[in-house]
């Protein structure tokens, strides 16, 4: 794996496009208000449609406590048997849902060439840690062992996930590491966090940044994780804190430079690297967090999603036995 070395983390100015996106339409994400008035926020944001075309169908399954709801997106292209990938929405653990990552859910099955599984996990902080994760971990053995009968191959399973789905995707790739199974082939990790390591550089360099500051990773984090001490959380909260990485799926992981949890992504990759693990680290210094929800419209933001998912579809597009270091 290739690190970015420290000049290559330093923040660079704001992408010149996005600055005009931002200052015509701003968003925080932040949990002034409560919870309610924070998932309001988020709901209400603008968002383009796009792949309508798309066949896509709601369903539930049996979660740890109670159904879970799935939205199920056939790629363009069906073909035999394509891929599979369960796509694990952001928002903080407490605020998102199916329809508020719709756009994300279906350019994922769209560049990889993939049937997309979207999960609507619990959120915090009525459902505190270990809620998502529980959640996330019942749907991600259900798609495996029930893949096939949407025409899929659970051969060739990936998790992707953007923020706190990312963390929770990292999370669930160690859990099936421990419990033998189901293999999973890939992980695509959106600006996830992974320490709970506040220490990090990046929070203190983009204390005031656009769409996520500091203060409010800290308020999202306390909802999420409750009455947890933060100075030694549990692998499950914070997977960096996982004391082998060995074994787990090739990852693409993508941050912002821009963002609180830049850091946090970059030592989740050199961890990984370090234990073997085939990583690819991109660093968008110009954007900033949540820049999925700009792709179409900003440029850097379109490129910066484009690169993930290609790399998403040659992993999944050959056999598991196959996947190497690119």
């Amino acid at each position: 794996m290739a690190v970015p070395d420290d000049e290559s983390v330093t923040p660079v100015p704001l992408d010149a496009i996005l600055q005009k996106v931002l200052d015509a339409v701003p968003f925080q994400l932040t949990t002034d208000g409560g919870v309610e008035a924070a998932r309001k926020r988020f709901r209400d944001l603008p968002r383009r449609e796009v792949h309508p075309e798309l066949r896509a169908e709601n369903h539930v399954v049996d979660g740890p406590a109670g159904p879970i709801p799935i939205r199920v997106y056939w790629p363009p292209d069906v073909g035999q048997m394509p891929p599979i990938v369960v796509f694990v929405h952001g928002g903080g653990f407490a605020v998102g849902d199916l329809d508020t990552h719709d756009k994300e859910a279906r350019l994922h099955a769209v560049g990889a060439g993939a049937l997309v599984v979207s999960i609507d996990y619990r959120l915090a902080p009525e459902h505190p840690y270990p809620a998502a994760v529980d959640d996330v971990w019942a749907a991600t053995r259900w798609v495996a062992a029930h893949g096939g009968h949407f025409g899929a191959d659970p051969a060739r399973l990936a998790v992707a996930g953007d923020s706190a789905g990312g963390t929770l995707s990292a999370v669930v790739c160690q859990m099936a590491r421990d419990a033998g199974g189901p293999p999973i082939a890939f992980q695509l990790l959106w600006y996830p966090g992974t320490t709970f390591d506040r220490s990090l550089p990046s929070f203190t360099e983009n204390a005031d940044a656009p769409i996520l500051d500091t203060r409010s990773t800290e308020a999202f984090t306390s909802w999420y994780a409750g009455d947890i001490d933060l100075s030694d959380p549990p692998p499950r909260l914070a997977p960096a804190r996982a004391k082998d990485f060995a074994g787990l799926p090739p990852a693409y992981i993508a941050v912002a430079g821009h963002d609180p949890l830049r850091d946090d992504g970059i030592r989740y990759a050199e961890l990984l690297s370090a234990a073997g693990v085939p990583v690819e680290l991109d660093n968008a210094t110009t954007l900033v967090h949540g820049y999925l929800g700009y792709a179409g419209v900003v440029p850097a933001a379109t490129e910066a999603l484009e690169r993930g998912l290609r790399a998403l579809k040659v992993s999944i597009s050959r056999p598991p036995h196959a996947l190497v270091d690119s």
